[in-house]
């Protein structure tokens, strides 16, 4: 089951397109059962995650934590996507101060 965790800091008011460009699993590259899970160092993102055409969050604040989502409790978005469509985590930070985002998405093939 592959794995994808990131920590990234978002600078004030940037946005970050997409966390897992350049990911290999960018554009899945088998039928997946995704489970994703994100928190923030303080309040202050927002974000949105879609796969292929579905919506999985729309623009919404992540849950505050010091460290990554703990599996299973904190994997609050669940999807099934096809092979080859694109899993697209878009961050935006709508503070003054850089914040931390953390990411994990467990891929289980399908």
């Amino acid at each position: 089951m592959p794995i994808i965790r990131k920590e990234v800091s978002v600078a004030a008011n940037a946005v970050v397109d997409n966390l897992i460009t350049g990911s290999i699993y960018e554009f899945m590259p088998f039928n997946a059962a995704l489970s994703i899970g994100m928190t923030q160092s303080a309040t202050g993102l927002v974000g949105t995650v879609n796969t292929g055409s579905d919506t999985l969050l729309e623009e919404s604040p992540l849950n505050i934590k010091a460290t990554f989502p703990i599996i299973p409790d904190e994997m609050d978005l669940q999807d099934v996507a096809a092979a080859g469509e694109r899993l697209v985590v878009r961050i935006r930070n709508t503070t003054a101060g850089a914040l931390t985002v953390r990411l994990l998405v467990q891929l289980t093939p399908v």
